[in-house]
């Protein structure tokens, strides 16, 4: 799709010079450890399986961002960032450089989302399969569009939506949104592993 978006813009513009950039890139400094999967290795070095991570040039410029709010240089600084919305994520940055990250191989990974699950028990897939007769597909489509926020609170997906709902004594937004604090929480103490010290959380 995003080839495409190029071409496209190249047909009418053939003079003009055309930049794909890669959301995953800013991530491409962590270490090992962090972006490798636990399972055969054969899978990484063979096939390229491994934590990714997304949102990448926003963490970038919200980095460097942090360091000029904050009066110093963002290359020396130790930050845990959360990008929080409809898709969201979290990240260690440190001296500049992401060090994790919370989505993987895909977005569905990490925190709690809109309509994504983040992190899941793996043999849900099998679970579902065997008791419920669902295909990979249709699972991977309930965890990424019928999941999170949404499937927690049988609402919405939108935050604006639950907190007025919690307000109103709906016990379905209220989880939600419980939930998604609590997990966050847990991934703000696990990014600050990450960096070894904490400066900013932002």
């Amino acid at each position: 799709a995003n080839i495409l978006g190029i071409q496209a813009a190249q047909h009418p513009f053939p003079e003009l010079k055309h930049v794909a950039v890669f959301d995953t890139a800013f991530h491409q400094t962590m270490p090992s450890h962090a972006y490798r999967y636990a399972i055969p290795a054969e899978y990484y070095e063979k096939h390229g399986v491994r934590r990714y991570g997304f949102h990448g040039t926003s963490y970038r410029y919200v980095a460097q961002e942090a360091g000029r709010v904050l009066n110093r240089d963002s290359n020396r600084l130790a930050l845990v960032i959360a990008h929080l919305g409809n898709g969201a994520s979290i990240s260690a940055v440190l001296n500049g450089k992401s060090q994790d990250t919370s989505m993987g191989l895909t977005p569905l990974e990490g925190l709690v989302m809109g309509t994504r699950s983040g992190d899941i028990d793996p043999s849900l897939f099998s679970f579902l399969s065997e008791n419920f007769a669902m295909s990979v597909e249709q699972t991977t489509n309930m965890l990424n569009r019928q999941s999170g926020l949404l499937g927690l609170s049988g609402l919405s997906n939108d935050c604006r939506t639950l907190e007025a709902a919690a307000k109103e004594g709906h016990a379905g937004a209220t989880l939600a949104l419980e939930v998604f604090a609590y997990r966050l929480a847990k991934y703000i103490g696990a990014m600050t592993v990450a960096c070894g010290r904490l400066d900013a959380l932002v």
